[in-house]
């Protein structure tokens, strides 16, 4: 048996689902079915009550987070104004905006900026900077609590499994270094998994 189907389905309402499917289509795709998957399943084990997410985009995995966590608040910060309005109209549509304090502007400047500590941090902005977010996610993550990031496998280039294409060469090298940090810290208990595109689980001591 697959590790992901190990794990409890989470309960996501089927417009939700639906809105999953069509951004898939489009250029916005939403996180991989497996890896929300883990992710709620973390977010269930948790309970944050303050969560952090670098990287709106259309807001589908913010609300999916905040229907599985009834009573948690959600920070999230996108770049993409386009993204960020997408966003602001999906909060409403699923009545969550209350309960949402989503941020338009640049991951690094706002991470800087931030005071608040959370209990889980969904890190899926630009994959270039998470090394560069790394020290803030740390310094605003409670302890115990968990740093959530994904994409951090990207097709097999950051092991070496698959060539990286000269293009993406930076950019893979960029994540090596997240993933050494990350998994050297010792103040984090970090996991590297092969779901979705590739999956860095980190608890803080």
């Amino acid at each position: 048996m697959e590790f992901t189907e190990m794990l409890t389905r989470p309960s996501i309402p089927a417009r939700l689902e639906e809105l999953r499917r069509r951004a898939k289509e489009g250029r916005d795709p939403s996180a991989a079915d497996e890896t929300l998957q883990l992710l709620l399943t973390v977010a269930r084990l948790c309970r944050p009550k303050r969560i952090l997410e670098i990287g709106t985009a259309e807001g589908l995995t913010s609300v999916a987070l905040l229907c599985e966590c009834g009573q948690a608040r959600l920070t999230t910060v996108e770049l993409d104004e386009e993204r960020y309005r997408r966003a602001l109209e999906n909060f409403a549509a699923f009545g969550v905006t209350e309960r949402v304090h989503a941020i338009l502007g640049d991951g690094g400047d706002v991470l800087s900026s931030l005071e608040e500590k959370f209990d889980l941090i969904f890190l899926d902005g630009p994959k270039v900077q998470y090394i560069k977010y790394l020290p803030d996610c740390k310094r605003l993550l409670n302890a115990g609590g968990v740093l959530f990031a994904d994409d951090v496998l990207l097709y097999g280039w950051v092991t070496g499994k698959v060539p990286v294409p000269p293009k993406r060469r930076m950019l893979a090298e960029h994540i090596r270094e997240y993933l050494k940090a990350v998994c050297e810290d010792p103040d984090f208990i970090t996991s590297v998994l092969e779901i979705g595109e590739g999956v860095a689980l980190s608890v803080k001591k």
